[in-house]
């Protein structure tokens, strides 16, 4: 069974076209909120990570997410030793939650914003699929979910990789800008990998 990463920048659509994705019966690992979930559940991995980012992580036997973001946002070394402890118990989580959640189907998928950017992440998945998006819809999206001004929008984005460095090394597209259909280019997507997934398993099969 293969893994479609599904990636994009922030407001760029992803998390709704990961949504069609799931009304089509595809298994959706949402890396994000599972990292959060472990924060909550692993008491072994909340210790290691008070020990890189001191005491204060820990407030009332809970991780403090705000307290965290502090310290690692402006210190890239802090960030590369979090990253270093958090992502190989992502990786495992994923291992374990697919081995369960994509019994039956073509393919499970795995939405991460950076799953790009990281390499820890980026060998899990068989296929790459980036949803992009005009940058002024962007804003627009993430000024009317959130309470972001458009400077911090701007900022979160320039933090982020481009489109166009994302496109370059992913095997599909779609684009989320109202005007081109979501559904006829999720669909295509969904056949592709269900192709893929076919002729994948004739030849381990063959072997």
């Amino acid at each position: 069974m293969m893994t479609l990463a599904v990636t994009g920048g922030i407001g760029s659509g992803k998390s709704y076209v990961v949504r069609m994705f799931s009304a089509l019966g595809i298994p959706v690992y949402d890396a994000d909120s599972r990292t959060k979930s472990l924060y909550d559940s692993d008491g072994t991995l909340i210790e290691r990570l008070r020990l890189i980012l001191g005491d204060g992580l820990v407030r009332d036997g809970h991780l403090d997410r705000r307290y965290m973001a502090g310290k690692i946002f402006s210190d890239r070394g802090l960030l590369e030793r979090v990253e270093a402890v958090v992502f190989p118990e992502v990786v495992r989580d994923f291992s374990s939650w697919k081995s369960g959640a994509g019994i039956g189907c073509p393919f499970v998928i795995m939405e991460s914003a950076i799953y790009l950017e990281k390499p820890s992440l980026s060998g899990l998945a068989d296929k790459v699929l980036t949803v992009v998006c005009p940058g002024e819809v962007r804003i627009r999206r993430v000024m009317e979910r959130s309470a972001m001004s458009r400077e911090e929008v701007l900022a979160r984005m320039g933090s982020q990789w481009t489109d166009a460095r994302r496109t370059d090394l992913s095997d599909f597209v779609i684009v989320s800008d109202f005007s081109r259909p979501l559904l006829p280019q999720v669909y295509d997507v969904f056949l592709k990998m269900k192709e893929f997934n076919n002729l994948n398993s004739i030849e381990q099969h063959e072997n």
